[in-house]
């Protein structure tokens, strides 16, 4: 599983990260947001908020933005039948085409390790931007994001309605601090080597 993106630590790189969407109120404003600010990123998609928004979809492949799968229905590992969970995998791949793979909550199992590695590169994260949790204020979750970050980071925020407030109110300035530091960004790439937490 990818948890860090190996790379020379001159080379400054991260890579940022949306799970959950396309949402047609949140993922424009985010693509809006990235377009201003130069920046491309990686959308892990649910097939089911794809299927229901093909156009915001469509125009997260227009602008250059990398596609991740994150299952039919953001089905958990822990939770659903190995059998039914992986046809939520196989589901939502006939809309992405992707290699990439990111499981919902970060949860998986052995078994289901084992049938991914056939066919997808297992994305996890290094740095979450904890948009998904209460109790922060907007200049914690900042500093906590940009101080974890490194060379090769992987950086998960979320474009779904339930954290859009607190994304929005972080998810700029941390792309301005870390572009400031002189870091660059760059989408995931399909074929990569692993990297060990």
């Amino acid at each position: 599983m990818l948890w860090r993106v190996p790379t020379a630590r001159e080379a400054r790189t991260v890579h940022l990260t949306f799970d959950d969407g396309p949402d047609p109120e949140v993922t424009p404003w985010v693509l809006d947001t990235l377009g201003a600010l130069g920046v491309k990123a990686t959308f892990f998609c649910v097939g089911r908020n794809i299927q229901a928004h093909p156009a915001v979809f469509k125009r997260l492949r227009d602008e250059g933005h990398a596609i991740g799968n994150h299952t039919w229905d953001h089905g958990d590992a822990w939770r659903t039948p190995a059998r039914a969970w992986y046809r939520e995998v196989l589901a939502c791949q006939q809309l992405t085409g992707t290699r990439l793979f990111r499981p919902p909550y970060g949860h998986l199992t052995n078994r289901a390790i084992a049938a991914l590695r056939r066919r997808f590169q297992v994305v996890m994260w290094d740095v979450l931007a904890h948009d998904y949790e209460e109790g922060w204020t907007d200049q914690q979750r900042i500093a906590l994001t940009v101080g974890r970050v490194r060379p090769g980071s992987i950086i998960v925020f979320h474009d779904s309605p339930k954290c859009a407030a607190r994304m929005r109110a972080s998810m700029p300035e941390v792309v301005r601090r870390l572009k400031t530091a002189g870091y660059r960004f760059d989408i995931l790439p399909e074929t990569l080597a692993t990297s060990r937490r």
